[in-house]
Parts: C-alpha cells; structure tokens; sequence
C-alpha cells in the first residue's frame, strides 16, 4: 500500500508541474467541487464515486465551483461498471445535474466519444467502434485530455484523438464528472489537472 500511494503521489506531482498546468483536484479532500456526499469520497488521492446502496433519480455529478472558457484539461480515470464520463464547458442545474459537452465513457462502448447531456443532439460524435475501442484500457486507468479553443473541440483518449470537431453551442462553462443512474457503479478519477488558453 504504502509503494502504491508513493508511486500515485509521485505521478500526480509530474503530472500537476507539467508547464502550464495546474491541479483542478488536490489529492486530500473535494475542496473547488460540489456534489451529493452520499456518492464522493477521497480515498488514497483518488475521488471515487460511487452509487453503491443509493438509488439515484437522475444522473449525478461532482461540479467544479469554478467555470472555464478556452483550456486543456487532464484527468485520468477508471470504471468499473456502467456508465461515467467528464463533462465540460457544462450548465449547473439544481440538484447536482448539469448540460452540456461530455466526454463519454461506458464499459466497453462510448469511450472517447463526444455527448451533449440533457441537450437534443446525443452523441454528437461517435468514433468509439474504429479508434476508442483500440485504445481504451477497460477497467483501468485512461489518460483523457480535452482541449477548447473558441469553437474547436478536440478529445484524446491514452493519446490518440477520439475527436476534433466545431461546435459553439457553449464557450464556457463547469467542468463534473458523472455518475449514471441505473445499476449500482463506481468510477475513479486523479491528477485532474487544467491550463488557461487565452
């Protein structure tokens, strides 16, 4: 355990100095982020969410008290089960719901794709059969980066572009990580990191 928690410091140290950048997540506790405290937690540097023992209404989500325009976001996360993913540029609504962009993430579907929650479009793009499926890590971790410049969008998955596409639909807003309702999941996240675009 304690190998393990120096390696998860030691990378989560490269990864936040890495020229620009700067931590979204702290590693100890979910100060900068709002969310239901029945279904986020801390533990050994990694927020996990979980749904075990909740039965959730809707989709929830843990949201940044802070709103970005144009940036390059990192994270690296992992699912165990069902269905998760990173929302961006997003619109908070009550009871820790939010719409908008989303970098879909499902047992072995969706990852890398891009998604409008609560919006009427859907999958807005789907590249999951011919490129996120060869480089996803189910059940591991995924490296994810996603950059916005004004209306530019482009989603990495472990370093391979699932997506790169126009939008402007929204030039700003949260950033959350999701939780889906449905079958009890649980999904990890660590070294969120971002850097400011002018």
């Amino acid at each position: 355990m304690k190998r393990f928690l120096l390696a998860a410091v030691l990378c989560s140290v490269a990864f936040a100095q890495d020229a620009g950048f700067r931590p979204l997540f702290n590693g100890k506790n979910l100060d900068g982020w709002e969310g239901d405290p029945r279904l986020w937690k801390v533990v050994d540097g990694v927020i996990e969410g979980s749904t075990e023992g909740v039965s959730l209404e809707h989709n929830s989500f843990l949201i940044t008290k802070q709103s970005f325009s144009n940036f390059v976001l990192r994270a690296q996360m992992k699912l165990r089960n069902h269905n998760s993913g990173i929302q961006f540029r997003s619109r908070r609504l009550p009871d820790f719901v939010v719409a908008g962009y989303q970098m879909d993430a499902a047992e072995d579907n969706h990852w890398g794709n891009l998604y409008e929650e609560k919006g009427t479009r859907g999958i807005m793009v789907n590249t999951y059969k011919d490129i996120g499926s060869k480089v996803v890590k189910l059940k591991d971790w995924n490296d994810v980066e996603i950059t916005c410049q004004g209306d530019h969008i482009q989603i990495k998955l472990n370093g391979t572009t699932t997506v790169d596409t126009h939008d402007s639909v929204s030039t700003s807003g949260i950033i959350a990580l999701q939780l889906h309702r449905g079958p009890a999941m649980k999904a990890w996240f660590r070294n969120i990191a971002i850097k400011e675009l002018n």
